[in-house]
C-alpha cells in the first residue's frame, strides 16, 4: 500500500495513539508533544487533505517510518 493524503484529523487520531499529546493549537495548526520531546505541528484546514510530502515531513518529525503509519492506519 503506497502513501496516500490523510485528512488532518485522522493523522492526529494515529499520533496520539502513539503517545503524542496536543499541547496548543495556533491558529489552524495544532502543536503535538511526545513524553521523550518529539515535536510535530499539523495543519488543520476544513476539509483538506495532508499530500504525500508533508505527510512525510510530520512522520520524519514524528519518528515514524511510512510502514508504521499505514500499519497504524489500518488499525
Amino acid at each position: 500500500m503506497s502513501l496516500r493524503p490523510v485528512k488532518a484529523e485522522r493523522l492526529i487520531k494515529v499520533l496520539v495513539d502513539v503517545g503524542f499529546k496536543p499541547v496548543r493549537r495556533r491558529g489552524s495548526h495544532v502543536i503535538l508533544r511526545h513524553d521523550d520531546g518529539r515535536v510535530t505541528v499539523v495543519p488543520v484546514h476544513g476539509g483538506e487533505e495532508i499530500g504525500r510530502g508533508l505527510l512525510l515531513r510530520i512522520l520524519r518529525d514524528a519518528g515514524l517510518t511510512r510502514e508504521d503509519f499505514l500499519r497504524l492506519l489500518r488499525e
